[in-house]
């Protein structure tokens, strides 16, 4: 395991774990953490994973004040681009390892699956397949509401255009534990953003799966979104590993 810092304005500081063994091809998978920001722990329980598969795995620790926005990408303004950052810690990774460069697996839990969706919409062609863990809240495939609730951008995010006929073709696997029903300070709360998405992070889970099935059948796409609810586990990511065995869920989705 290893800790390096990627060039930049700022630089990303990431743990990266190469297997002994590198598989043909070897696919690159980026992990991302949530506000807690222990972005070593996220490597440590997927790194036997990535071993046995001959995967190589990348932690950026998007660390405040640098990428204090970096759930939402880092719209102007409000901290650097976390998308780029990713972008580049992939490449050179990818670069230096021989590994599959094109595009990128993504993991994220919480404020990671945050990160995680959006970037998925924002740069579907990057993206191979995605697992989103317990998120607190999404962007929708709606048009008509501006970013980050909706789609529309007003100079948000220089350069990205938001295409429903391309992140909606992604592999998508959505988990939430199914006691993660707490109101807590974590999770983001409004009267709108209650109303819209629902009042926990399971209701919110459903309804944004819901969303964007939808969104495809409008787009006479098959849906590539699929919700999987952990039982018994809350909101800790530890009882979602241990328990919802949350990492070998998404190494299944990333190698189906």
């Amino acid at each position: 395991m290893l800790l390096r810092a990627v060039s930049g304005d700022p630089p990303l500081e990431a743990y990266v774990y190469l297997p002994r063994t590198l598989a043909p091809q070897a696919r690159v998978i980026a992990v991302v953490h949530g506000i807690s920001e222990l972005p070593r722990q996220y490597l440590e329980c997927f790194a036997p994973l990535a071993e046995r598969h001959g995967a190589v795995l990348v932690a950026p620790h998007f660390s405040r004040p640098r990428f204090r926005d970096y759930q939402r990408l880092g719209r102007g303004g409000r901290g650097a681009r976390a998308d780029q950052a990713l972008e580049r810690l992939v490449e050179e990774v990818a670069r230096e390892t021989h590994a599959r460069a094109g595009r990128v697996f993504l993991f994220g839990y919480s404020g990671g699956g945050q990160f995680v969706h959006r970037y998925v919409m924002a740069h579907p062609q990057r993206v191979a397949a995605a697992v989103v863990g317990s998120a607190g809240w999404y962007t929708f495939p709606d048009a008509e509401r501006r970013y980050p609730r909706g789609i529309r951008t007003r100079g948000d995010l220089a350069g990205v255009r938001f295409e429903p006929d391309a992140f909606l073709r992604v592999p998508l696997l959505v988990t939430v534990g199914a006691r993660d029903v707490e109101r807590d300070a974590s999770l983001r709360q409004s009267a709108a953003l209650d109303r819209e998405q629902g009042m926990n992070r399971v209701e919110r889970a459903e309804r944004w799966v819901g969303a964007m099935r939808e969104a495809a059948r409008q787009q006479g796409l098959p849906p590539a979104v699929a919700l999987r609810r952990l039982e018994g586990v809350g909101h800790s990511f530890e009882d979602n590993v241990e328990r919802g065995a949350l990492a070998e869920l998404a190494f299944e989705h990333f190698f189906a």
